[in-house]
């Protein structure tokens, strides 16, 4: 089994539905289908034919839509097309039969970007990486991560951070950003230029599963966790707000607790938030200010670790 859930996500045009998925259904390309005809390199696409409402099929690198004739309401079938969905997709089933010469010559482009931590760039690419973020500190952690393992293998990377469709690299002071930069620009470029794996399926993030080091941080377990009601504020709080923010400078920012008696939210930082120096007065004149303006009484502090 391979351990695929599908998440339903509503889009601005009712009649169309995405089924989201937790894993990578094709890496190199989105494709449309009108009718069963056209979906002939697609078994999942010419399965979902099969049910009369369905008009049109997309697929993308983490997600199928379905746009439907108006002969249905989507409440009254998306459970069961979803589960429908997954359970092709569990038993092993062919999403798209891709070509893979053809799909390795897809054009890929990086840039290299600086950040607010002067000792973290920011090379971004013109394509998904990964589905969930993901921070390494040494070669040990990256085990199921071979792009960052291979990333280590330069001795002046002292830890990498991956984020949707970016890589944030920290670096040992021994060497310059004008040195390395076109170097490490050129070496992603090629990794994925190649479609080499940068995440693998079964990959243990150490930041969402180390619950002995940082007990409440794992984004995972958020989801399961019984929080309490501030928590939860605090969380979408940083989702919408703080989260969008940090990701353009290269990091990120995790809820790890709040203590009610104290009126202090601890936080996790991660990528090139992680041991900036300005890291604590975007904390204090930032977050901190904006958590105690929208949730009055309940947080006063706001405390940080780095991942």
């Amino acid at each position: 089994m391979s351990n695929f859930t599908i998440n339903i996500q509503a889009t601005n045009k009712p009649e169309i539905i995405k089924f989201e998925t937790n894993k990578f259904l094709t890496r190199h390309e989105n494709y449309e289908f009108k009718n069963i005809d056209e979906a002939a390199q697609s078994p999942i696409a010419q399965q979902l034919f099969y049910l009369p409402f369905v008009k049109t099929v997309y697929i993308a690198q983490n997600f199928i839509a379905i746009e439907k004739y108006d002969i249905v309401d989507w409440g009254d079938v998306q459970e069961e097309v979803a589960s429908q969905i997954e359970e092709f997709l569990n038993k092993g089933g062919v999403v798209v039969k891709e070509d893979t010469k053809d799909a390795k010559n897809v054009p890929v482009t990086v840039y290299a970007e600086s950040t607010p931590n002067p000792g973290v760039m920011k090379f971004v690419a013109n394509k998904k990486l990964v589905l969930k973020t993901a921070e390494f500190k040494n070669i040990d952690e990256a085990k199921d991560a071979p792009l960052a393992q291979q990333l280590f293998h330069f001795p002046f990377v002292k830890a990498v951070f991956i984020d949707s469709n970016y890589v944030s690299i920290h670096k040992y002071d021994v060497a310059q950003w004008e040195e390395i930069t076109l170097e490490l620009r050129e070496f992603i470029t090629n990794y994925l230029q190649e479609g080499k794996e940068v995440l693998k399926a079964e990959a243990s993030v150490p930041q969402q599963t180390e619950a002995s080091s940082h007990p409440a941080n794992p984004e995972v377990s958020q989801e399961i966790r019984d929080l309490d009601d501030t928590s939860k504020q605090v969380i979408a709080i940083l989702d919408e707000y703080i989260k969008p923010a940090v990701a353009s400078d290269g990091g990120n920012i995790l809820f790890d607790s709040y203590n009610a008696d104290s009126k202090t939210v601890k936080v996790i930082l991660q990528g090139a938030c992680s041991g900036c120096p300005s890291s604590t007065m975007t904390l204090k004149s930032g977050i901190e200010t904006m958590l105690r303006d929208m949730l009055r009484g309940k947080v006063d502090y706001v405390e940080a670790v780095n991942g």
